[in-house]
Parts: C-alpha cells; sequence; structure tokens
C-alpha cells in the first residue's frame, strides 16, 4: 500500500494486517508505530535526507531564538525532533493546526517552501525555517511550467510503460485509496 505523511496513521490503522514492513521512510515508520502499538513494525534504514538533517540541536537553538513559537514538524523527521514538537504531521496537518491556532509564532520542521505558504496563507502569523538547510533540490526539478508543457503536450520526454507495470503499479495506489479514503 502507497502511503504519505497525512495518510500513513489512518491507513496503517485500517488494514488488516498485523506485521507491517514500512519502507522506504523509517522516521514516518517510527512515528506511525508508536500510535498503533497492536501491530509490529519492521523497517529499514531509509528516509528523506532533507527530514534526516534537522537535528534536535537546530529545535533547541530555535525555539531559544523564538522563545513564543511554537514548533510544528513533519513526522519524517527523526525521532528527537519530532519529541520536541508542539505538533507532528504532515504538510496539509501542519497548514490546519495553524489555520486553528490561536498562536502567532511558528517554527516550521520540514522543506523551507512550506514557510512562504504559510507566509502568504497567514500574513498575520510569524513562520521561521527550522533550518536553511530544509531545501529539496529534488521537489524544485519539477517547476509551474514543466507541468504547463506536460498539460499541453510540450513535455521534453515521455515515459512509456506497458500495460501490465501501469496495471501492477496501481495495486499499490488503489490500496491506499481503499484504505485511506
Amino acid at each position: 500500500v502507497c502511503v504519505t505523511s497525512a495518510s500513513a496513521l489512518k491507513i496503517v490503522r485500517e488494514i488488516p494486517q498485523k506485521d507491517i514492513i514500512f519502507i522506504p521512510d523509517c522516521n514516518l515508520g517510527g512515528w506511525v508505530a508508536e500510535q498503533v502499538p497492536e501491530k509490529t513494525f519492521h523497517f529499514i534504514d531509509g528516509g528523506c535526507p532533507v527530514h534526516m538533517s534537522v537535528t534536535a540541536e537546530d529545535v533547541k537553538k530555535a525555539k531559544a531564538e523564538h522563545k513564543d513559537a511554537l514548533f510544528l514538524v513533519h513526522p519524517e523527521c527523526k525521532k528527537e525532533v519530532t519529541d520536541l514538537a508542539d505538533y507532528a504531521g504532515s504538510t496539509t496537518g501542519i497548514m490546519d493546526y495553524v489555520a486553528k491556532c490561536d498562536k502567532n509564532e511558528f517554527i516550521i520542521g520540514t522543506e523551507n517552501s512550506i514557510v512562504q505558504h504559510l507566509k502568504f496563507s497567514y500574513p498575520d502569523k510569524s513562520f521561521y525555517p527550522i533550518s536553511k538547510k530544509c531545501v529539496c533540490d529534488d521537489m524544485r526539478l519539477t517547476t509551474l511550467a514543466d507541468v504547463y508543457n506536460c498539460l499541453i503536450g510540450k513535455c521534453r520526454e515521455e515515459i512509456l510503460l506497458d500495460n501490465e507495470v501501469i496495471v501492477g503499479a496501481g495495486k499499490c495506489i488503489d490500496e491506499m485509496l481503499k484504505y485511506g479514503g
């Protein structure tokens, strides 16, 4: 079953299997495992390099600089980091938390582009990136212009797959939709 940080907890709770092989992100898997102790988890040592770069020291430094700020973090960060959070959740979860929160200052522990989105959506609140290191170059490879050009048929390359591959790959997406909604 394919999961995202927004759907992982719900899906793991819903699937009937008790033994879970959670790959590739052991941090997200560990965060889910803490909340679903009735299941047994198996991990490999993998995850997002951007989230793995955030340290507890980064959090302590940011909290010292912004004493009134709440720390909001993605569960893909190391446990030592999420343990220091006021809230851990997906990007959507972080944005929802900010929308409902009466506090006005937040330290954001995920890819720095969310800081700009939050500043735009909530100009009366203050947002601070946990670290200048939280930049995902891979996410920035695909631009809005790339998406537009693909939609109008002017993409740089076309990937063709056999129907058997498409159907096989679709199974994990179907399961995600079945259990995650």
